[in-house]
């Protein structure tokens, strides 16, 4: 394996900071935006859905972590062997482990190993991953956060064994707005954009942008939470669609609200509420104080996908529907 020295000219190697090794550290993480843009100076990658995870390799042993600090060795024994193999020196690594359904990366389908803490049973669910890196964040003895983002990439493209299941997050340079579009159009997540100048830093940034692609679903209202801390009005509408003339449980939405509507929506929602919940499923285990309406309202929401358990990814409201009965609401298909 290369050295340091010998990947980076003097000038780059000046930023990299000798410094012991650290352990786990928290990951970089992207703003969500809709103001897409094109610029020289940033690149942008495509968006994967599925588990973020750091890579720590530390004299030989392996571990992989989720942003929260978990370990996810056992569920993904597959991944730690790949880079057992490659006989790497100490390194932190940032990436995102996928499965996929067809040539889009698919949360649904990775949740079927998930929970699974047992490494055999584990192969057994059939789910093939891949563990997809981005970044770099340390090489043998030095910290290279202080590095820029491209010349970081640089790095990682070199100091890896790049054989499935890894694989390396190539980019694309000025042009983000195009390559959304041609995100959305193949079923992507979307795009981060990321300042191809910036530091790596251990927190939420506006150096990474995510240009998410959307989709849109109505749903008829069945519940809302109380509010919590600052907010007024409710604090998540209660959402879900009817198959077979039963009201099924679709998840909570808590984001794309104004004040003036929690307020005005409040109202509305004391005026109908009723004892029991109008859903046939509903098996929320957030906890938290729950209210049930009648199911008389619809509106539109956007999400990213559904999951295996028919529940909202990622959901926003967008806006009431009054163009539609809520009993004509069913879950829209491809």
């Amino acid at each position: 394996m290369k050295a340091l020295e010998n990947i980076l000219d003097e000038h780059d190697f000046g930023k990299a900071e000798k410094k012991a090794f650290p352990g786990f550290v928290a990951p970089m993480l992207a703003t969500l935006t809709d103001d897409y843009f094109d610029d020289p100076e940033w690149i942008y990658e495509r968006k994967l859905d599925g588990v973020r995870c750091l890579v720590l390799i530390e004299e030989g042993e392996i571990s992989i972590y989720s942003r929260n600090e978990k370990e996810l060795n056992n569920t993904y024994p597959e991944l730690k062997e790949a880079l057992q193999k490659g006989d790497h020196p100490d390194l932190i690594l940032d990436g995102e482990i996928v499965a996929f359904k067809g040539n889009v990366t698919s949360f649904s389908k990775l949740q079927n190993r998930m929970q699974i803490k047992d490494p055999e049973k584990a192969r057994e669910r059939g789910v093939t991953v891949y563990l997809y890196l981005f970044d770099i964040i340390y090489y043998e003895n030095y910290s290279l956060s202080e590095l820029p983002l491209r010349q970081r990439k640089q790095i990682l493209k070199k100091v890896i064994k790049w054989r499935d299941p890894l694989r390396y997050v190539p980019h694309r340079n000025e042009e983000g707005k195009a390559y959304r579009e041609e995100a959305c159009r193949k079923g992507w997540e979307g795009i981060i954009a990321k300042d191809a100048n910036s530091t790596y830093v251990h927190s939420r940034s506006k150096k990474w942008l995510k240009f998410k692609c959307a989709k849109g679903q109505e749903l008829v209202i069945g519940g809302f939470t109380e509010p919590e801390g600052e907010r007024v009005g409710f604090g998540a509408m209660l959402v879900g669609f009817y198959k077979n003339g039963n009201l099924q449980y679709a998840g909570k939405v808590g984001t794309g609200y104004d004040d003036a509507f929690l307020e005005e929506w409040r109202e509305n929602f004391d005026q109908i509420e009723q004892d029991s919940s109008p859903f046939e499923d509903f098996d929320d285990d957030d906890g938290g104080d729950n209210h049930w309406i009648k199911p008389k309202y619809v509106g539109e929401f956007g999400f990213t996908e559904w999951t295996g358990s028919n529940k909202l990814r990622h959901p926003r409201f967008l806006g009431m529907r009054y163009d539609k009965e809520p009993e004509d609401v069913i879950k829209e298909e491809p």
